[in-house]
């Protein structure tokens, strides 16, 4: 998660990647898509058990919260499920039922899972996920968004699903070279989607940088694409929204304040010194834990507590993601790319394509339905849930399904 500069308004030329027809229909073409089988070494599983076997954990913390950061009770109950009663193997079945595919754009290979609905003329959805996210922060949607009617939904509501695993994420390669920040991964999903048929007409779905990859392919009015939904909006009020802030703006800046003070060292970290923190990522499967679990404790709608609102098993499937393909240093430069293409500028028009919007309770960053009528040219649903938090497809799946087939039936 990051906040960026809001919108002023003035139309400015977005600081973007863009294609000529030719060099992207070349893109589209030179390379195949390929099916991509998901089957760790075992004894890169034994090597994990060891090492969590041979932790030298911190000593206790001195407060009973988690204002220094994850517990050592809890990351030492992660810790031992981690090791005794998990399975991998049920989840790299699962990755493998749903399309596990890669294929190579821009020189990047890109891992991706690609699940076709039943109801032949669906509408084909992109779905990106952020930090520290994975293709798997979508696990519980992914049924009732391609296959609604097995799920007491109505057939046209389905949808094809395309789920990228971002550049230096999960099973995606890592990038050997700068550059490889938002807008670039946003021309790549672009080429992707033409690549696998989607061109003529699309819709395309994010949180946290998935947000950030979405509102740039609005911005750059990609081949097909339709319109968006987001479930987190990165940008900050202006002056003049913060003196005429209603009640219930007020506590959407002080909510932002607090995580800029209390929980946003992750990311400044991550944007000025990712290689710092690379050994650590790379070489402590707890230590890669427990800076993952940080994230799920603070900004999701749990009170400190991330079990209680998404399975363990799954918050280790997550870290698995990062932990197996040492995606951990890879993940955090990401942080580090996006910073400087903001210090060089980002569009400050407001977004063109028809959007909506879903603001979940537990979600650091808000902002108020007036916020965002300024922010977007065609803003066609705004949506609030009772609860969830930044991860909202894993924290409330129902809700978040709910918001998706509204914005799209309203576009």
């Amino acid at each position: 998660m990051i906040v960026t500069a809001r919108p002023t308004g003035r139309a400015s030329k977005p600081s973007l990647p863009r294609h000529s027809d030719r060099s992207f229909r070349s893109l589209i073409m030179s390379n195949a898509v390929q099916p991509f089988s998901i089957r760790i070494p075992q004894a890169d599983l034994d090597d994990l058990v060891d090492r969590l076997a041979r932790t030298r954990w911190p000593d206790a913390d001195t407060v009973q919260d988690g204002s220094q950061g994850p517990q050592s009770n809890r990351i030492r109950a992660l810790a031992q499920r981690w090791q005794d009663g998990y399975d991998w193997r049920a989840t790299e079945k699962l990755l493998n039922g749903w399309g596990s595919s890669r294929t190579v754009i821009d020189g990047l290979g890109i891992h991706f899972l690609h699940v076709r609905s039943p109801v032949s003329d669906a509408t084909p959805l992109l779905l990106t996920h952020g930090w520290p996210g994975s293709v798997l922060e979508f696990r519980d949607v992914i049924g009732p968004l391609s296959d609604p009617y097995a799920h007491g939904g109505d057939a046209s509501d389905a949808f094809h699903l395309v789920i990228p695993a971002l550049p230096g994420f999960g099973f995606s390669d890592k990038p050997t070279e700068p550059g490889w920040g938002v807008g670039r991964t946003a021309s790549a999903w672009g080429v992707l989607m033409q690549r696998l048929g989607y061109g003529d007409r699309w819709m395309a779905q994010g949180g946290d940088w998935g947000a950030a990859v979405t509102t740039a392919l609005a911005h750059m009015r990609m081949p097909g694409l339709a319109g968006i939904h987001l479930n987190m909006v990165m940008t900050q009020p202006t002056p003049e929204e913060r003196a005429n802030a209603t009640p219930a703006e007020q506590q959407m800046l002080d909510d932002a304040a607090r995580y800029d003070r209390d929980y946003s060292g992750y990311m400044k970290l991550q944007c000025t010194r990712p290689q710092s923190l690379a050994f650590a990522l790379a070489d402590s499967p707890v230590g890669l834990a427990s800076w993952i679990y940080a994230l799920f404790q603070d900004v999701s709608d749990c009170d400190g507590q991330p079990e209680r609102v998404i399975l363990l098993d799954h918050l280790i499937d997550d870290i698995m993601l990062y932990w197996l393909p040492n995606a951990g240093p890879s993940s955090a430069r990401f942080y580090w790319e996006a910073a400087r293409e903001m210090r060089q500028g980002m569009p400050s028009s407001p977004v063109p394509l028809p959007a909506g919007i879903s603001m979940f309770p537990g979600e650091q960053v808000r902002l108020s339905r007036r916020w965002a009528e300024a922010r977007f040219a065609d803003l066609r649903y705004f949506g609030e849930a009772a609860s969830g938090g930044h991860f909202a497809a894993m924290e409330n799946a129902e809700t978040f399904v709910e918001h998706v087939r509204a914005t799209f039936r309203a576009i």
